[in-house]
């Protein structure tokens, strides 16, 4: 018997986020506890702990995408925090604008601007 296989948690379509709380989000017919990545290709797992370990690895999945990105929300959780300049700076290099506010903010302006059809992707942070 083998033991537990992880597979990359995918929902391959824009649903806006219906609810954001409780360590995690609800968007289309899904539910999920952690932080995720709104990409074009869909909403994935963002396997992230803390803004504390914040790497440039976490945005691989992000940056083989940017062609595609107008613009990217980072949602730092339950108050807006600073992240690491070198990893801002990284996401710009790679011809991505990057807007860094709250989860809450982050959430309610991606809805807008998918209603727009606007090419919006967004790193969330979960809030308790």
């Amino acid at each position: 018997m083998s033991g537990l296989e992880m597979t990359d948690a995918y929902y391959p379509r824009h649903d806006p986020i219906d609810f954001y709380g409780n360590g995690g989000f609800r968007f289309g017919s899904m539910s999920h506890q952690g932080a995720i990545l709104f990409l074009p290709s869909g909403i994935h797992r963002w396997d992230v702990e803390t803004l504390a370990t914040l790497a440039p690895d976490h945005f691989l999945k992000l940056q083989r995408e940017a062609a595609d990105i107008e613009i990217l929300l980072i949602g730092t959780g339950s108050h807006l925090a600073m992240i690491d300049r070198t990893l801002v700076d990284g996401l710009r290099h790679a011809g991505v604008k990057v807007d860094i506010m709250d989860t809450g903010a982050a959430v309610r302006t991606l809805n807008i601007l998918l209603s727009e059809d606007r090419a919006v992707a967004a790193a969330l942070f979960p809030v308790d």
